[in-house]
């Protein structure tokens, strides 16, 4: 089985204080992982030096069998796919749907590249595949949230990456769209060739079943990592959260509520 991620002993710190600490974490190929923690838990950070953008204080990184230091992380980037709200946020609001996908062939911001006819075909497959074909000569700017998450799906899956990671895409979806979104990332996760699959929130309910494992991520450390089923349970969500909780599943997801406390 191909490690996919290792993160060996890694600490970041920043003006003294210690914002990931003594993080060690390993994925393998065929697992699809949820990352969970709250605002602040260091999510992001850990993100940006999966991609390379921040470098750990110590420890060592591995993605996709290169270590850093010894790899071109541009070259690596372009096997790592990411979705996320901040992404949507650098695409003008002219551009066309089917040019923003066409441009993650290239791991840019726009097209600047000789493109072919056969990459707005590849486009028009991911689309279909994701019902988002009547969106190729669509300004990007009048796309539902929903909408512009599922672009950038796609133009995530141009580059064919081998890791794909979601960053909370479910920012500003409401109920439906949300739903709709997560169909597609069922979608995706069942495909025989597709990347292995970080999902990133701090929504419980997200977790999808094709998300086998969890890593509950508290104040830059990991609180627990494994199986789902183990981890997303009342006595562990609550002591997770600082927070009586109950946990219940239905169809293969979990959902909580805050428990009341008596008042004393």
């Amino acid at each position: 089985m191909n490690t996919i991620i290792s993160l060996d002993n890694i600490s970041w710190i920043r003006q003294k204080q210690p914002i990931i600490k003594n993080v060690c974490w390993t994925i393998q190929e065929g697992e699809h992982w949820a990352l969970v923690g709250r605002n602040g838990s260091g999510k992001t950070t850990l993100l940006n030096m999966i991609n390379g953008y921040l470098w750990p204080t110590k420890g060592s990184i591995s993605v996709l069998g290169e270590s850093f230091g010894r790899v071109n992380l541009q070259e690596l980037r372009k096997h790592i796919g990411i979705v996320s709200s901040s992404l949507s946020e650098r695409f003008s609001s002219t551009v066309l749907c089917e040019e923003v996908i066409v441009s993650g062939k290239f791991a840019s911001i726009g097209l600047y590249d000789q493109t072919e006819e056969a990459d707005f075909e590849k486009a028009a497959e991911l689309m279909s595949m994701l019902r988002i074909k009547g969106l190729a000569a669509r300004e990007y700017g009048i796309c539902s949230q929903g909408e512009k998450q599922k672009v950038l799906i796609a133009r995530a899956l141009m580059a064919n990456p081998k890791l794909l990671i979601l960053d909370e895409p479910c920012n500003g979806l409401d109920l439906l769209s949300r739903e709709a979104f997560l169909e597609s990332i069922e979608t995706l996760a069942c495909l025989e060739d597709g990347p292995t699959l970080i999902y990133v929130t701090h929504h419980i309910e997200e977790i999808l079943p094709v998300f086998n494992k969890t890593c509950l991520l508290k104040d830059g450390e990991v609180y627990a990592q494994g199986n789902k089923e183990e981890l997303l349970t009342s006595k562990t969500l609550s002591t997770f959260f600082n927070v009586p909780l109950e946990a219940q599943t239905e169809n293969g997801r979990t959902y909580v509520k805050i428990l009341q406390q008596e008042k004393r």
